[in-house]
């Protein structure tokens, strides 16, 4: 694997590559006046990373940061404080700059944490296949992860030339705008080309993380944008657009139009974490609704003066979108209350309510059978 790096006439210039700033250099001069040196890690890959700084990309370890919390562990985009040249062999990465931003989810695991996946990340790609059936769902998911995250969200529906047919195409790309307010959408082609010059202006400057399912084409639009083969491709099963992971660590390159963009491996999981913010941004338009309901209690079931049940009777709001949302509160806040006893409190006081209407609804329905 290489990380290609710019050719710059000065050695600074290759941290200005990857996303150096005024902002950067003033929180690591604790760490300069240490004698550290900063860089950017470009990939992590047992317990050790790759590091670009103005030097080159270097090879360190990172046991001296290796937190109990895996929100916090070396993350591809952290910028680091290392060691000089010389200083030990291996290297080490002494620090991490505080984030601005985060990509994280939740793991598979039943351990309520969460996992980190890209960090100071301005712009987050989520790359749909349109060679299967588009799941609006996991759209939303990965919409309110990148909310959450403080990036901008992309939604780009690679290859778009296998739906030949404009106005076909139109409408996948209006079904996917009708559940993502505030985002771009973009149908894009890696083999004719359809869409790169625009993602390419979209992406330049800043920091671009591609996210998708196995087989969404990102590996092929990471070298696309890179304008050079450095992701191994793989073709993606026929019945049913599924490909193996072609990406197994979190890479960082630099794109030649300016900026770097991270490619993330194939998620089979889009578990949430914590992103009750970017849940509310992917369905403001319920949100919207629910301010306008007679109780500000209001579950948006069979309570009177409810904004958001008679959007769906008047056809306004989708039932599909509603369940959706409902679904994704409910596992958030299933995995906030997994470490916040205030949350599991007052989710079993909502529970004990819900189930005290229910016991009340069926003997009033006893009752009038009995009369």
């Amino acid at each position: 694997m290489s990380f290609p790096l710019s050719s710059p006439s000065s050695s600074s210039s290759l941290l200005d590559a990857h996303g150096w700033d005024s902002g950067w250099a003033a929180a690591f001069a604790p760490y300069a006046s240490q004698g550290l040196v900063p860089g950017r890690v470009v990939r992590v890959d047992r317990g050790q990373c790759d590091v670009a700084t103005a030097e080159g990309v270097i090879r360190a370890d990172t046991a001296f940061v290796t937190p109990h919390d895996p929100l916090r562990v070396v993350c591809t985009g952290d910028w680091a404080a290392v060691d000089p040249e010389g200083a030990s062999d291996p290297r080490y990465v002494r620090a991490c700059l505080p984030r601005r931003t985060a990509f994280a989810r939740s793991t598979s695991s039943k351990r309520s944490e969460g996992q980190i996946l890209a960090a100071n990340v301005d712009h987050a790609v989520i790359t749909v296949s349109l060679a299967v059936e588009l799941d609006l769902g996991r759209i939303e998911r990965f919409l309110a992860l990148a909310w959450e995250s403080g990036a901008q969200p992309t939604v780009v529906l690679s290859k778009a030339d296998l739906v030949p047919d404009p106005v076909g195409l139109s409408y996948l790309v209006e079904d996917v705008e009708t559940i993502a307010p505030g985002v771009q959408v973009l149908p894009l082609s890696s083999a004719t080309g359809e869409g790169l010059d625009v993602l390419a202006a979209t992406v330049a400057g800043g920091t671009t993380v591609l996210l998708g399912v196995s087989g969404a084409g990102k590996s092929t639009l990471a070298n696309a944008l890179v304008g050079e083969d450095v992701m191994d491709v793989q073709a993606a099963r026929d019945v049913d657009g599924k490909g193996r992971h072609t990406t197994t660590t979190r890479n960082l390159f630099v794109l030649p139009g300016g900026g770097v963009l991270i490619d993330t491996p194939g998620l089979r999981g889009v578990g949430l974490w914590d992103a009750e913010a970017g849940v509310g941004q992917v369905f403001s338009e319920i949100e919207e609704l629910a301010g306008d309901c007679r109780f500000h209690d209001c579950a948006h079931e069979s309570e009177p003066g409810c904004a958001v049940t008679a959007a769906i009777e008047d056809g306004s709001l989708s039932v599909r979108r509603l369940e959706s949302y409902r679904k994704l509160i409910r596992e958030n806040r299933r995995i906030v209350a997994k470490t916040d006893a205030r949350v599991r409190s007052e989710m079993l006081k909502e529970w004990k309510r819900m189930g005290a209407g229910g016991r009340a609804q069926m003997e009033f329905k006893r009752q009038g059978r009995l009369g």
